[in-house]
């Protein structure tokens, strides 16, 4: 999601990933599958077929894990702010955890455009070699909307294509 701020100075945009549920959905839905299981592995414990009940556990371990690595990533934000001389972005999850202060002047925008129509183009900022990837966890929508809000603040968005990886 790409928001604009209104409590800083310059134009700041936060960027975030969409998130479809919360966290007591997301427990909501595990409480139901483990309900679920339960039941299931119930019936196989009283037909004879006790080594399922290990292995549902550990398919409810794994998708606890997954719930909780998916939600946890689901908090990071990024900050983008214009001022009239530079670009600032800060990263972090929960708490401001790098930040950058690049010259407008002299920062260049790539755009990396995908292979498949369905993947969104990837964003970064590039000065003196260093290049800093910029919300890679919008969806296509929102980067079109982020890559409109950059060039209506002066910057040109260069597109260009990555060479395609070769695994033999």
């Amino acid at each position: 999601m790409v928001e604009q701020l209104s409590e800083c100075e310059g134009d700041c945009f936060l960027l975030t990933p969409n998130r479809s549920m919360n966290w007591r959905g997301n427990i909501r839905i595990w409480l139901a599958a483990v309900l679920l299981s339960l039941v299931i592995s119930t019936g196989m414990l009283l037909a004879g077929a006790w080594p399922v009940l290990p292995f549902a556990g550990l398919e409810l371990t794994a998708l606890a894990a997954a719930f909780y690595y998916t939600s946890r990533q689901c908090q990071r934000r990024e900050v983008l702010t214009f001022a009239p001389e530079l670009i600032r972005l800060e990263k972090g999850l929960t708490q401001k955890e790098r930040e950058w202060e690049l010259p407008r002047r002299h920062t260049r925008v790539w755009q990396d455009m995908p292979r498949h129509p369905w993947t969104p183009p990837k964003l970064h900022l590039q000065f003196r070699g260093e290049e800093i990837s910029l919300a890679p966890f919008l969806n296509i929508d929102d980067t079109k909307e982020l890559v409109a809000i950059l060039e209506r603040h002066g910057l040109r968005v260069e597109k260009r294509r990555r060479p395609e990886k070769r695994w033999f």
